[in-house]
């Protein structure tokens, strides 16, 4: 592919191990969070239910990480969802989100415990206060795999997360998760959304706090 360099092996220099500082779009997410006003909205076989939920997610800061001559930066994180006043997950989630300076472009990757994995991208300046990733069921590069039952049942076949770093620190997701449920002619838009306000500071990267 010619956008890629012949030389696949060597590794940038002078690479600045401070991830925090060099986190473009993503640095007004990084740190702990919580929301306390999320809204999914999922398939019953009686049809669309809304549901509040309360989310808490943190993102840290990981050291720069490289493919050869790629240079990304990121942060890990973990989300976990319960319905008000309720102790049970609704929902978790793990992944990273990261950043490829070079090529202004954004990655979200995340995993569900029910057996579902999903790697959305999109592009973004660096100082962008807003930016919307996509995956799609039949895309090699930032598509979706599900387990058999999953794909049987309730086909993701397009995700969307679209991220907002508003003025007063906060920052807020909407996103679309399109399903073929089988029984069904039309797509289901499963939507997601939240206002996420800082709890804690997030800790710098193994590499800049040495």
């Amino acid at each position: 592919m010619d956008q890629f360099p012949e030389d696949i092996y060597t590794e940038p220099s002078n690479i600045d191990i401070d991830t925090l500082k060099n986190l473009g779009p993503l640095r007004g997410m990084a740190g702990v969070w919580e929301g306390n006003r999320g809204l999914d909205v999922k398939p019953k076989a009686e049809g669309p239910k809304k549901q509040a939920y309360v989310e808490h997610i943190e993102l840290q800061p990981i050291d720069p990480q490289t493919n050869g001559p790629q240079l990304l930066y990121g942060l890990r994180y973990h989300t976990h969802v319960v319905k008000p006043e309720q102790v049970k997950t609704y929902h978790d989630q793990v992944g990273y989100w990261l950043w490829e300076p070079a090529t202004g472009t954004v990655i979200h990757t995340l995993t569900i415990p029910r057996a579902q994995v999903v790697m959305a991208a999109g592009k973004a300046s660096a100082d962008a206060t807003e930016f919307e990733l996509i995956a799609t069921n039949d895309s090699i590069n930032f598509g979706i795999r599900s387990a058999p039952f999953l794909e049987y049942a309730f086909k993701t076949v397009e995700f969307r997360i679209k991220v907002t770093i508003n003025p007063d620190g906060t920052w807020s997701y909407e996103e679309d998760t399109v399903l073929m449920i089988r029984g069904k002619s039309e797509a289901f838009h499963h939507t997601d959304r939240n206002h996420l306000k800082k709890i804690a500071e997030p800790t710098p990267n193994p590499m800049a706090r040495k």
